[in-house]
């Protein structure tokens, strides 16, 4: 991955941990086979998949769309 999104990545992740749903983060529920699975938007095309597990938040995939096949 880009040092850029690296360091976008970071950030987000911090804005992420203070909260997963601000707007800017554009946090969404995936569908098909991901249904169980939450993404939210890193820059552009990038985006990080996650799944909400108890209390806890497990970042599975770092990536472009195509993480999502």
């Amino acid at each position: 991955m880009p040092e850029e999104i690296q360091k976008v990545a970071e950030k987000r992740i911090i804005l992420f941990k203070n909260n997963p749903f601000v707007l800017s983060l554009k946090t969404h529920k995936l569908h098909g086979k991901l249904k169980e699975h939450w993404s939210f938007t890193v820059k552009g095309q990038y985006r990080i998949i996650f799944i909400f597990e108890n209390n806890d938040v497990i970042f599975l995939d770092i990536g472009s769309h195509d993480i999502y096949k």
